[in-house]
């Protein structure tokens, strides 16, 4: 098994987002730093803290600076940040030292990599976004089409009363709404900029450090925290958070769909499926098994990332390297799993036959609590439920279905009434998510 599965040749099809991953690569990572390099350089010529002409020879090292990040790999071993090694490497291709003497003039290297780290995640928050969106277009379809569709619902694994397909979907979908809300609120706690100095004070920057903070913040368009976040992670965490929230509901969608598909039940088919070495029958959802292990992933990832942010003091390595360890897989599992999603559901068919061979097991029985409610209206509850149980009993003694012997027992009972009111809310809610979303796009 190898140690990335995302990015193996064998299984990186499977659990593999090479778009996310791009983001979190050496390269992506070197060009980052780059650039806020050169444009801390630019906003201190701009406020007469460094030479113009300093500035200028800055941003031509970082612009023709190879990105090899092989160069930086035994310096980083040894500093654990391979911001050092990059500023020699700068230093070199300049080979102008007087006016070099000033690149990275009062900062430290967690600034420049919280500050390249943001502005990395400002395209992972895109790529989510849209993702979440084709998500709820393809549920929108599905709870519109299938609004007034009805199976089973079930709760503790067990046949329960009826629903529709259509707020099934809905179901699925609500949360991806909240999660597409939350994304937006997320922005600015995470695309922050970062420039505090070597203990959070900007010391060596002088009574300017502010304006130098604000000033980089508006050229690389993030956001001024007007503090040091050095040991404050709040944004990485609450990105965490993000991650798991939306990795539960879509896990929870992939549970279902496995659910919804086995053997025996087929209210859905889920397309070709995966196929066994040695069964032919089978068709495994593959997909939908890879939504769930992902987000057993994605969820435990984040826990520790939360965790990661316990810091010590004013600065933390330990907590800033398990930053590092798990950040990029929970991100790019996120990633994974709303492609995934969207696979399922493009794939998703309903079986309306086999939902209602589902619906008419047990006699009948998923109706019990329409027709106890039927009942109450015509004599007390507690004898409308006892009633009810008794005819339960016996439909399950005499293999009847429980609308023949409830119509028997009281004529003036409107079955087709009963069982159209039996769906309760779920046609209106199924249409409800889809208007939402026809609405605000």
């Amino acid at each position: 098994m190898p140690l990335s599965l995302a990015q193996s040749q064998i299984y990186g099809q499977l659990f593999g987002d090479p778009e996310i991953e791009a983001l979190f690569s050496d390269s992506a990572e070197m060009a980052a730093m780059l650039k806020v390099e050169a444009a801390l350089a630019q906003v201190q010529a701009n406020l007469g803290l460094i030479p113009a002409e300093a500035a200028g020879f800055i941003a031509q090292a970082t612009a023709t600076l190879p990105l090899d990040p092989a160069a930086l790999a035994s310096e980083t071993a040894r500093n654990g940040v391979p911001v050092p090694a990059l500023l020699a490497a700068l230093r070199a291709t300049a080979q102008a030292p007087a006016q070099m003497h000033y690149l990275h003039w009062g900062a430290t290297s967690q600034d420049i990599m919280d500050t390249g780290l943001a502005l990395r995640l400002r395209p992972l928050l895109a790529l989510w976004e849209s993702r979440i969106q084709a998500v709820l277009a393809r549920l929108a379809q599905l709870a519109e089409a299938h609004a007034e569709l009805p199976m089973a619902a079930r709760t503790y694994g067990q046949i329960a009363t009826p629903t529709s397909f259509g707020a099934v979907a809905a179901g699925w979908g609500w949360p991806l709404i909240a999660a597409r809300t939350r994304l937006a609120e997320l922005r600015p706690l995470v695309l922050q900029v970062s420039l505090s100095g070597a203990a959070g004070t900007l010391a060596a920057m002088g009574p300017r450090g502010p304006e130098v903070r604000a000033g980089l913040a508006a050229t690389l368009d993030l956001a001024d925290p007007d503090h040091s976040w050095h040991a404050d992670r709040s944004g990485i965490t609450a990105l965490a958070g993000f991650a798991a929230s939306l990795a539960g509901s879509l896990g929870k969608l992939g549970e279902d769909l496995i659910l919804l598909s086995q053997s025996g039940l087929a209210e859905v088919s889920l397309g070709g499926g995966g196929s066994s070495s040695t069964m032919p029958q089978k068709q495994n959802p593959v997909a939908a098994s890879a939504l769930v292990a992902l987000a057993r992933m994605v969820i435990g990832q984040a826990a520790i990332l939360q965790g990661a942010g316990l810091h010590r003091q004013q600065r933390d390595g330990a907590a800033w390297f398990t930053e590092w360890l798990t950040l990029p897989q929970c991100c790019a599992g996120l990633g994974r799993m709303l492609g995934l999603a969207q696979d399922c559901l493009n794939a998703l068919r309903p079986e309306p036959e086999a939902m209602q061979a589902q619906m008419e097991t047990s006699q009948g029985s998923l109706m019990a609590e329409a027709l106890t409610f039927a009942l109450a209206r015509q004599m007390p509850r507690p004898q409308a439920e006892a009633q009810v149980k008794a005819l339960l009993a016996k439909a399950a003694a005499q293999r009847q279905s429980l609308a023949t012997l409830a119509c028997a027992e009281t004529p003036s009972l409107d079955w087709a009434a009963i069982k159209a009111a039996s769906l309760g809310q779920a046609p209106a809610e199924a249409r409800r998510f889809a208007q939402r979303l026809a609405q605000k796009g």
